[in-house]
Parts: C-alpha cells; sequence; structure tokens
C-alpha cells in the first residue's frame, strides 16, 4: 500500500464482504464481483492472492496501517534532513548570483534605471527577498486594475509568512470600487493602509534596507538606493507622514459619505469654503481635474460665477447628478 494512498468507499465494502466470508474467497468469485476493487485491495496491501489455489485473504488494517506510519515516518525524516541540506547544495548558485553584477547603471549605492521591465524584475526580486516590512507610498487615485490582480495572492502570502505591510493612499482612491475592495480584503489579512490628504511622493521600502523612488517626472525610471543614510531619511518622512495619515475602516468604506461620487465631494468641500488648490490637495487630485467639476458643479446649479456656486450650495442638500 503506498503512502497516502486510501481504500474508496466500493473498495472498503468489497473488503468488508471478504470479512463476511471468514476473510478468504475464491479470487475468481470476488473477481466477478468487481475486477477493479481487486486489484486496487490486492495493490493496497488489504489482500494477498494466493496463485496456487487462486484465493484471497484479508490482511489486518492495523499491520498495514504501522507499516504506512513507519514509511511516512521515514519519508518525513528524509524531507527534514533534506531541508537542512538545500542551502548548503545550493550555495555555489547563491555566491554565484550574489557576484553576478547588475546590469544597471551604478552610481555609489544608487541605481537608476530606465527600462520598465528591468524595474519590475528588480521590484520582484527585492519583494522576493524582504522579510520583515514593506513601507509603500503610492500618491494618485484608483490602483492600476492588472496590478491589484498580481498584487493580491502576492500579498497575503507574504502576510502570511509572518511579513509587514504599511501603505499611504490619497484620498481619491477612495472613490475607485475595485482599488477599495483591495484595500478591504489586504487590511483583512494584515496590511494597514491609511489616507493621507496631502501631496507626498512615490516611494517603495524594503526590510528600511532599500529604496525606490520615481528618477523622472513621468515616473518612467526609477532609483533604487542602498545608502542607509539616504534610506534612513526617507523612512523618516515616511513616519512622518504616516503619523499624520487617516485611519480608514475599509471594510464599510462603500456605505459612508466618502463615497460618493468625486464631483458630488467636490462640491461638499467648496461649499466648506475650500479653494480649488485646497480641493486637489485634500482629494488627491490635480487643480486642472478639480476644475473640470466644478466646471460641471456650475452647470448643474446655474452659477454664474464660483462665489455663486459656493452660495447656492451651501443651502442644498447635496448636488444633484445629471
Amino acid at each position: 500500500m503506498k503512502a497516502g494512498s486510501l481504500p474508496n468507499e466500493a473498495e472498503r465494502k468489497l473488503y468488508q464482504a471478504i470479512l463476511e466470508q471468514g476473510g478468504r474467497v475464491g479470487f475468481r468469485e470476488a473477481v466477478e464481483q468487481d475486477v477493479a476493487g481487486v486489484l486496487r485491495l490486492i495493490e493496497l496491501g488489504l489482500v494477498i492472492h494466493h496463485t496456487a489455489d487462486e484465493s484471497l485473504t484479508a490482511v489486518n488494517p492495523r499491520s498495514v496501517s504501522e507499516r504506512i506510519s513507519a514509511e511516512l515516518r521515514s519519508a518525513g525524516t528524509r524531507m527534514l534532513v533534506q531541508a537542512e541540506e538545500m542551502p548548503s547544495l545550493l550555495a555555489e548558485l547563491t555566491e554565484a548570483y550574489d557576484a553576478t553584477p547588475r546590469k544597471v547603471d551604478r552610481s555609489s549605492e544608487i541605481q537608476h534605471i530606465d527600462d520598465f521591465r528591468e524595474i519590475r524584475h528588480r521590484i520582484v526580486q527585492l519583494e522576493a527577498e524582504c522579510r520583515e516590512e514593506v513601507l509603500a507610498a503610492q500618491p494618485g487615485g484608483a490602483r492600476p486594475a492588472d496590478h491589484l490582480e498580481y498584487a493580491l495572492p502576492r500579498t497575503r502570502e507574504y502576510l502570511a509568512q509572518g511579513g509587514r505591510l504599511r501603505t499611504l493612499y490619497q484620498p481619491a482612491a477612495r472613490f475607485d470600487e475595485a482599488t477599495v475592495r483591495y484595500a478591504a480584503q489586504v487590511t483583512d489579512w494584515g496590511e494597514r493602509i491609511r489616507i493621507l490628504s496631502e501631496p507626498f511622493t512615490r516611494v517603495l521600502l524594503f526590510d528600511r534596507r532599500v529604496a525606490i523612488i520615481p528618477a523622472s517626472a513621468d515616473n518612467s525610471s526609477a532609483a533604487f538606493i542602498e545608502d542607509p543614510a539616504v534610506v534612513g531619511f526617507l523612512v523618516g518622512v515616511f513616519e512622518r507622514d504616516w503619523e499624520r495619515a487617516e485611519r480608514v475602516q475599509w471594510g464599510s468604506v462603500s456605505d459612508s459619505a466618502e463615497s460618493l461620487p468625486v464631483h458630488e465631494q467636490v462640491g461638499r468641500l467648496l461649499a466648506k469654503g475650500l479653494t480649488q488648490r485646497a480641493i486637489a490637495n485634500r482629494l488627491g487630485l490635480s487643480e486642472r481635474t478639480v476644475a473640470g467639476h466644478i466646471s460641471r458643479l456650475r452647470e448643474l446649479y446655474d452659477a454664474e460665477t464660483l462665489f455663486q456656486l459656493g452660495w447656492q450650495m451651501r443651502g442644498a442638500e447635496g448636488p444633484s447628478a445629471d
């Protein structure tokens, strides 16, 4: 009987039928009832086929289970030994990996990478090597759908292994359904995500050892920083922003007022007297985007001036949709 295999329901009934016949039956008689079951019981070791008189004899399952248990313990011991030996078995490859020069431009302990695929490759490597903590500041609104789909299982695996994740979003992230669902799921697993209502720069920090920041305005290139002083400074900036950021119950965001459409959020802040720039900073949007929402609200309320719009909205329960 192979370790890990068990008889199915039909095979168990056939074995019990053999026992009811005194534990010994004719081979041909049993085969006529269930040929596949007979062959399986022989394979599992629960019956023995005597070729001399063409009979089958039932074997005590206790002895079979004891033998299987011994096989499992032996296999487990071998696997434990192999697990202990694995680092030394791969030591030569590990040394070769560490000695391989990275295909990047190096300036002191800062690597500038302009190729998106190479950036993605280096991030994947850092994720695999990270053991304790990832800090991430992700400005903007909705997270890319393909990124969320890719990140979800990797995030779950990392958190299950004891890693810690803290992420900063801007307020506009609350308005994207996919991003909110993702945040609710990963925070349920243990990640912590807060909202910072002010501008901040994108940064990734792995084990407080390596930092990644944009190296161009359009985020087409990245700088990988290993200088301890610079990384320490960036960690300090993140911690400062983290303390000022707002805690969010992501599981109930969809039921809160914050889940209103963006143009209605703009309208509410405008009614409170905030300027266009202040609204942009609060919601994590560009001033141009906020201006577009204000233009739509002016049409909805038939307001000729911004002052008139704010005055009308203060007396209304809230703007209506088209």
